[in-house]
Parts: C-alpha cells; sequence; structure tokens
C-alpha cells in the first residue's frame, strides 16, 4: 500500500501524518507527503514531533507536482487540509481512493511560545490519533483478499 498525505505548504500537517503513519503502520505501508506550495518544516512542528521520538530537523519539504511528474503513483491520497482551505488543498490525479482528514494548521497558531507549542502540541495528537486509526484500517485491508477490497 502506497499512501501520500498532501496539503499546502507541506511544513507540518502532512509531514506529521506521514510520520505517525510510518511508524504505525509498519513495513507493507510507503508512506509520503508533499505540498501545493512547499516551504519550510514548521520548527513548532519539530519541536513538538520530538517530544514523541520522531525527528523532522533534516526533512525537507516536497512539492505534490513534482511526485505527478515523477510518476508516482499511490494507493490513497489523504488531504489534511482544513475544511475552509479545502478549495487551496492539492488534488493528486488518477487516484481511486482519496480520503480528507482536515486538521487546523500549526502556522496559524497565536500566543505567547508556551501558547503555541501547547496548541500544536494539540494538533500533533489529533493527528496522532487518527494515524492510529488508519494504521488499523490499512492492516485490516491488507489482511483481506484482493478481491475483496473496495
Amino acid at each position: 500500500m502506497r499512501v501520500l498525505f498532501i496539503c499546502v505548504h507541506n511544513s507540518a500537517r502532512s509531514q506529521m501524518a506521514e510520520a505517525f503513519l510510518r511508524q504505525m503502520a509498519g513495513d507493507g505501508v510507503t508512506v509520503e507527503s508533499a505540498g501545493l506550495d512547499p516551504t519550510v518544516i514548521n520548527p513548532l512542528v519539530v519541536a513538538v514531533m520530538a517530544e514523541e521520538g520522531l525527528d523532522l530537523s533534516e526533512k525537507k519539504t516536497r512539492k505534490v507536482f513534482d511526485l505527478f511528474r515523477d510518476g508516482k503513483l499511490y494507493d490513497a491520497v489523504i488531504t489534511v487540509c482544513e475544511e475552509s482551505l479545502e478549495g487551496k488543498c492539492p488534488v493528486f490525479p488518477g487516484v481511486a481512493r482519496r480520503l480528507h482528514l482536515p486538521f487546523p494548521d500549526p502556522a496559524t497558531v497565536t500566543g505567547t511560545e508556551e501558547e503555541r507549542l501547547e496548541a500544536v502540541r494539540g494538533i500533533r495528537d489529533a493527528i496522532k490519533a487518527r494515524m492510529a486509526v488508519l494504521a488499523r484500517e490499512l492492516a485490516g485491508e491488507a489482511a483481506r483478499p484482493l478481491g475483496d477490497r473496495a
């Protein structure tokens, strides 16, 4: 199973989802992430993911259209943009299975450094919980014979 997470900047939500699903899903799932307009990994995301033992400090962002141009194929493409930004959320052509799992954008949190960290921890924890469910769903799908998959 090949999974691609996409969002606008590939700087936070898609990176967290990629890291958590890769950790939880095992060797049978290949996970990548990309964005419509990639920037750099959000430093708050790097900090809160390090608390989980996941190092994103050297991770690079990627452009979704570069993956398409390179001929990459995915079994599932999952957008993680907020509902209000869905119109800006990138689409990856040619994929039969698409999911939309919106999460707030860590780039929009405000307040003191500690308040912003706390807000990003909340987003991280929501993504982690949803990736645990997705990992179980993918494991169940892999266990079914090919003819039984929808």
